[in-house]
C-alpha cells in the first residue's frame, strides 16, 4: 500500500500531483473533476497552472491540430510526440493519452504494445473506444498495472458506422447496452469512462451504477466531471458544437492580434527603438 492511500482524503483541488486513486476519491465525495484536451507543452503548461485535474491527450488531435475531418487518420507515433510534450507541462494533471484507430482493436497484446509507448511518452493513463468488445484489452492492461479510461456513447472512431455525429442511447434498449458496456469496462478493471452525446438522464443512469468515475462531453450535468476539446471551450473557431460553452473568444483575439502586427511592420511601426539593439 503507498502511503497516500492511508491518509485523510484531500480535495483534488488541492493535490500537488493528481493520480487516478484521486479521481475516484473525488467522486466518492462528490467533487467534480475537471478535464481538457491538450496536445502540446504551451496550451498544457496553462491548463496545469489554472488547475485541470486530467489533460487528455486526445487523437482529436486530427482535426484540430492536423485539420482532417475525422480521428481515423491519427497515428500512434503522433500521439507519442503530442503526449511526450504535453507530459513534459504537467507538473500537476494526470495525463491521459488516447490510443487511436487502429493499434488496440485487433488484439489485447495489439493494445498492449500500442499502451506501453504512451504510457513510455509519459502518459499516466490511456483511453480507448468501446465497452464490452474490448474488456479483454482492459483486463490485460489493467493486469500489466496501465490504468485504462474507456469512451463510450458517440465514439468518434466509429463515425463511418454511426452514419455520422449522432446522439447515443436514445432508446431504453440503447441506455441499457450503455449501462452495461459501462458495467463491463468496470468489472474488466477500467478506472474512469468518458460518456459523449448522450442524452442527460442516460449519462446520470451510468454515473449512478458504476464505481468508477464517469466523465460527460455533451452528457448533462449529472456525471462525475467534464470534458472538453480545448478549443471549443476557449473559442478558438467560429463553430464549436452545441454542448461545449465558449468561456473566451480567443480566435478572434488572435486574428486581431495577427492583423495589429501585420499592419506594424508594413508601417515600420515594428520593431520600435525598444525592440532593437544598439550595441
Amino acid at each position: 500500500m503507498r502511503l497516500e492511500d492511508s491518509a485523510p482524503l484531500k480535495s483534488i483541488k488541492t493535490r500537488q500531483r493528481v493520480r487516478i486513486p484521486h479521481l475516484l476519491a473525488a467522486k466518492e465525495t462528490g467533487e467534480k473533476i475537471t478535464m481538457l484536451t491538450a496536445y502540446d507543452f504551451v496550451t498544457a503548461s496553462i491548463f496545469d497552472r489554472a488547475g485541470v485535474d486530467v489533460l487528455l491527450v486526445g487523437d482529436s488531435l486530427g482535426n484540430v491540430v492536423h485539420g482532417h475531418d475525422t480521428t481515423l487518420p491519427v497515428e500512434l507515433d503522433e500521439m507519442v510526440v503530442a503526449t511526450r510534450a504535453v507530459a513534459r507541462a504537467a507538473r500537476r494533471a494526470l495525463v491521459v493519452a488516447d490510443l487511436p484507430f487502429g493499434t488496440y482493436e485487433a488484439s489485447p497484446e495489439q493494445a498492449h504494445a500500442s499502451a506501453v509507448r504512451l504510457m513510455k511518452a509519459g502518459a499516466g493513463a490511456v483511453k480507448f473506444e468501446g465497452g464490452q468488445r474490448v474488456t479483454p484489452q482492459v483486463r490485460l492492461l489493467a493486469a500489466s498495472g496501465i490504468p485504462v479510461v474507456g469512451h463510450l456513447g458517440f465514439t468518434p472512431q466509429l463515425e463511418n458506422a454511426f452514419g455520422g455525429k449522432r446522439i447515443q442511447g436514445r432508446t431504453e434498449s440503447a441506455a441499457d447496452a450503455l449501462v452495461d458496456d459501462a458495467y463491463a469496462l468496470y468489472e474488466a478493471g477500467a478506472s474512469a469512462v468518458v460518456i459523449e452525446m448522450v442524452p442527460a438522464h442516460v449519462a446520470a443512469r451510468v454515473t449512478e451504477v458504476v464505481p468508477i468515475p464517469v466523465i460527460g462531453i455533451g452528457a448533462g450535468v449529472d456525471v462525475d466531471g467534464q470534458v472538453l476539446v480545448w478549443t471549443d471551450m476557449a473559442g478558438m473557431t467560429q463553430w464549436s458544437p452545441s454542448f461545449a460553452r465558449q468561456f473566451a473568444h480567443l480566435g478572434s483575439a488572435l486574428h486581431t492580434a495577427t492583423q495589429e502586427y501585420v499592419e506594424a511592420v508594413r508601417a515600420s511601426q515594428f520593431p520600435g527603438p525598444e525592440h532593437t539593439f544598439t550595441n
